[in-house]
């Protein structure tokens, strides 16, 4: 069932979309509500991209703790679009409310909203960095990972 297009645009990522393709977008998503605890990615393969609407979630890399998500972050892509392997865990810490698109659908409307799919690359890019690399401090993980929403 497709979501308000009003929370859609209030999400970063998609703030600067027109209305109709803010429609296009909200039309894909499902809402799901998941307790504290519930594992939303492992590492490895997943086929969903996902948006937190509320709550909270811890993402973990090998038992390091890289960033706190809350409302607006979103995940899922590099395993959608690189066609990668999940890079990291992500766990809800808090009951939440998280919007999730299946992967194909996702990768379809980047295909047509090429602003939606630039903002998705320089995520990429920046979550890779922080996967790949450990001397980054934990700080620095959670400063990055937070303007990847931006």
């Amino acid at each position: 069932m497709a979501v308000d297009k009003n929370r859609i645009a209030r999400v970063a990522l998609f703030a600067d979309l027109t209305p109709e393709q803010t429609a296009e977008v909200a039309a894909k998503f499902e809402e799901r509500h998941v307790d504290a605890g519930r594992r939303l990615t492992t590492d490895g393969g997943g086929y969903f991209f996902f948006v937190i609407d509320s709550g909270a979630a811890e993402v973990t890399h090998d038992g390091t703790v890289l960033a706190t998500f809350g409302p607006g972050d979103f995940f899922g892509e590099s395993a959608i679009f690189e066609t990668l392997r999940r890079t990291a865990t992500v766990t809800t810490t808090s009951p939440a409310t998280v919007l999730a698109m299946f992967g194909a659908d996702f990768a379809s409307l980047t295909d047509h909203i090429p602003e939606l799919r630039k903002k998705i690359d320089v995520a990429i890019g920046e979550r890779l960095d922080l996967a790949t690399r450990p001397d980054l401090s934990r700080q620095r993980a959670i400063r990055v990972a937070k303007r990847s929403t931006q």
